[in-house]
């Protein structure tokens, strides 16, 4: 899963951000509430986790404007302000959950991954499509309840298949989910990360789980049944950057000058 961790802190920022990847978790930084607001437009996260005290704005005014601009991206507080009028506030203006420090790892990943799992509708910590199961505790993979393996590459990729299922994804999404925009590898190598996770899926017997969709994608439908008789999918372009940080506008056009069909 892929979240924007808000926090002007460098060296708090660094410690959250390993604790994050210890679990699982990709993280992208903001110091700033204008740095947030611009990242939030221009890439899909599956949850903000944000400060409070920022330099630029208040953490709330984050989250306001996000709403405002009509982005879903759920927002959990992580602030050490305790008091119930801090929490009334987060909450009045679109935060999905607060969480106080200091706090505990397990409690915080936790109440992340609840807050993810209800904003693409799911109740249980179980992601399902047909005949295949994934956990978001435990990061099993079962296809009509036979295990399958994954690497962690592949673990991610069914992952956001599975949060986005229904919704084509291009290669550039995928990338950006397995690595953020740092030590990006050519597009060409989710085809080859889908073709591995698509034979162990069917060695389990999950037959053409992943479609592929001519001139933009893979998807998961929301059935996962099918036949995929598609052809091989061509990359979209990236959408236009806007007015961004500088780091995050050297990552977006350094995409940009890779993004061409393969």
């Amino acid at each position: 899963m892929r979240v924007l961790l808000v926090e002007p802190n460098t060296a708090l920022a660094s410690m959250e951000t390993s604790q994050l990847h210890a679990v699982g978790f990709m993280v992208d930084h903001a110091a700033s509430g204008h740095d947030a607001v611009a990242m939030l437009k221009l890439y899909d996260y599956d949850i903000a986790v944000m400060e409070l005290g920022l330099p630029d704005m208040e953490g709330y005014d984050v989250v306001r404007r996000c709403r405002a601009a009509r982005i879903t991206t759920p927002a959990l507080i992580l602030s050490s302000r305790a008091s119930p009028q801090a929490k009334v506030k987060a909450f009045s203006t679109g935060a999905d959950d607060y969480v106080t420090r200091p706090y505990d790892t397990m409690e915080l990943t936790a109440r992340m991954q609840a807050v993810i799992r209800r904003s693409k509708g799911y109740s249980e910590p179980t992601l399902q499509a047909g005949m295949l199961r994934l956990s978001l505790d435990s990061r099993d993979v079962s296809v009509n309840g036979r295990s399958v393996h994954l690497t962690g590459k592949e673990y991610m990729i069914l992952e956001l298949l599975l949060l986005r299922k229904g919704m084509v994804l291009t290669k550039d999404a995928f990338l950006n989910h397995l690595y953020g925009g740092m030590d990006e590898p050519e597009m060409k190598i989710i085809d080859v990360f889908v073709c591995k996770l698509r034979k162990k899926l069917q060695k389990a017997g999950g037959e053409n789980l992943i479609t592929t969709v001519w001139g933009q994608g893979y998807m998961l439908r929301d059935d996962a049944v099918g036949t995929d008789t598609t052809a091989p999918a061509m990359d979209l372009p990236v959408p236009a950057e806007g007015e961004l940080p500088p780091h995050v506008a050297a990552r977006a056009t350094s995409r940009d000058a890779r993004g061409s069909l393969t």
